[in-house]
Formats: C-alpha cells, structure tokens, sequence
C-alpha cells in the first residue's frame, strides 16, 4: 500500500513539475479558480488575508469527499465481510437481525436497520481486538478485497484531483486533517499511507476503549459519533482550532462547513463535491440515502461557497485513469 501511495506522489508531483498548474486533473472554472485564488491570497504576507501558517487548518470529510461511497459506505462492506468471516463462531447469527440480513445479502434489510442496526454489526466485528490487531485486519482486508462494481480495490478508488488539492495545501502550509463519520480505527491503517496523513490528523468516529494487559482494547459501546453537529465538537477536542477551510460532500458535513465558515478571524474556504457524474462514478444529491446533499447545496448557492460539479470539473476522477 505505501507503495501505491509513493506512486500517486511521485505521479502528482511529475504532473506539477511538468506545469506550472498546481491542480492539472481540474478543469478550468470556478472552482479551480476558486481554490487557487483562496490559497495565493492567504498565504500572501501582504495580503489582509494573510494567514500564518499554524492558524493554516483544513478539514475533509472521506467518504464522497476523498474517495467513493456507493453503493454504500466502504466500512460497512468491511463490518460486512467480518459478520461473513465470524460467522462460523456465531450460529446465533443466522436467525438475529441485522446479521441474518448480511448473512443472506439483503442489503435492503441491513440498511433498513438503520443507525442501532449498523452500530450492532460494527460493534460486533470490532470489540475484544487490540490496535494491533484490528489494524492488521483493515490492512489485509484493504490489499485483498475489491469494489462490488468498480472490481478494483478500495484504496484504487480515491480521488485524484483532492489528492492534488492535499498536497497543493500542505506545499503552501496548510495542516490537513479528516474529519469523518467512518470510525477512526478503520481510517488509520490506510488513510495515513492513502492520504499521506499521520493518524494523529485523522478524526471519526469512536469505539470505546480500554487498557489492557499492556494493550488498548476495543469495548462493546460507542464513544463518539463524528457526524453532523459532532463534527465541530470532533474539532474542538481534537484540533483546538476552528478552521479556515472545509471540503464535504454531504448534509453530514454542513455543520463542519459551516462552523468554519463562522471563523471571525480569518478568511475561509468551503466546498462541496457534487457527485454529477453517472458514468465515471455515480450521480446523486437530494434523494441519495448515502452521501445525501440537500440543505447544504441550497445553502452553498446561496452563500458562496464552490461548488465541485465532479462531470465538469474533473478530468479524472481516479489516479488509475491516469494510466490509460
């Protein structure tokens, strides 16, 4: 896997050594302008803008903002694949809800479980592990498993133009963190090598925890849940500073957009991916039950913040197009 990410580097640092452009998979337009405006102008020690460089915080959302999320969210095809592997230890399992659903692949079941469902499954396939232990599981299950539809695995299917947009800020000293509603445990294994984030940079959401015979060990309760309005307060705790810029992609990011649109100090930066493209990837906002984009593009049209529109913008989509 570091291996992948060494080669996404050295493509999007070829790319920019190759040009002058900062973003070469973005299209000429707004947003790209947009982008590129924001960063010249505060970072610039003239400008009244400017803003140094430990006060330089930027925020992303994962799923649908750094990488895909359809047909459903890649940590819920992991807790998937888990309740499948356990399953044998659990006969219980085959006539107890959700995991008869996920043992039978009814999605529709699964999802319809809603919020204690999925917490059912996850806590089941998470607790009594150690970090070591559980990051071994991720890593394996990220080198070996691939899309239902895309056929490629999952760390194949990240963005390359916000890979460019990562390393076009920290190059003009920005401090990037993820801040998601995925759990934390599974983010780091490979967001740290995938995104060339260190952990510590990396917020979601929170299993309890406990020491343990020299060892950190997962309990069978939720500590934290990263979403929503618990995206600033994941902030606060984690980061201590409000941001100046913040990239999402959903409803369950406006609140994270919005607390940093709110910073008084400075100026900032707040974008959304519009997923627009039904053929390279998938097209969907309003309705979508994953990934779902309502109040927030209508609050976006209305108070400037850009707007990705991933058909237009975007000449590709993954670093594997880049190939081609």
């Amino acid at each position: 896997m570091k291996k992948l990410f060494v080669a996404l580097c050295v493509l999007s640092l070829s790319l920019f050594a190759a040009s002058t452009d900062p973003l070469p998979s973005w299209n000429d337009g707004t947003a790209k302008k947009n982008i590129i405006s924001y960063v010249k102008d505060v970072t610039d020690t003239h400008s009244p803008d400017f803003i140094p460089e430990e006060d330089r915080i930027a925020v992303f959302d994962n799923d649908g903002t750094l990488w895909s999320e359809k047909p459903v969210y890649f940590q819920l095809l992991f807790v998937i694949d888990r309740v499948k592997a356990l399953a044998p230890k659990h006969p219980e399992w085959k006539t107890t809800q959700p995991f008869k659903a996920v043992l039978e692949n009814d999605m529709k079941t699964v999802l319809a479980s809603g919020k204690k469902g999925l917490m059912q499954l996850v806590m089941a396939t998470h607790a009594g592990m150690s970090d070591e232990e559980f990051d071994a599981i991720v890593l394996d299950w990220i080198k070996h498993a691939k899309h239902p539809t895309k056929k490629v695995r999952y760390t194949e299917l990240v963005y390359q133009p916000m890979l460019e947009l990562l390393a076009y800020l920290r190059a003009n000293g920005f401090q990037t963190f993820i801040v998601s509603g995925g759990g934390i445990d599974f983010m780091r294994p490979f967001a740290s090598e995938s995104y060339g984030m260190p952990s510590w940079q990396i917020i979601g959401s929170q299993v309890a925890v406990k020491y343990e015979d020299k060892k950190i060990v997962r309990e069978l309760k939720i500590r934290f849940i990263d979403d929503k309005a618990g995206k600033p307060v994941g902030i606060h705790y984690h980061i201590g500073k409000r941001p100046v810029a913040a990239f999402g992609n959903s409803d369950g990011d406006f609140e994270m957009m919005e607390y940093t649109e709110a910073n008084k100090q400075y100026k900032t930066l707040q974008m959304y991916v519009h997923h627009t493209d039904e053929k390279r990837e998938w097209a969907y906002d309003r309705k979508s039950h994953i990934g779902k984009l309502d109040k927030g593009l209508d609050y976006a049209k209305t108070h400037n913040w850009t707007i990705v529109d991933m058909k237009n913008d975007w000449k590709v989509i993954y670093p594997f197009e880049l190939k081609r």
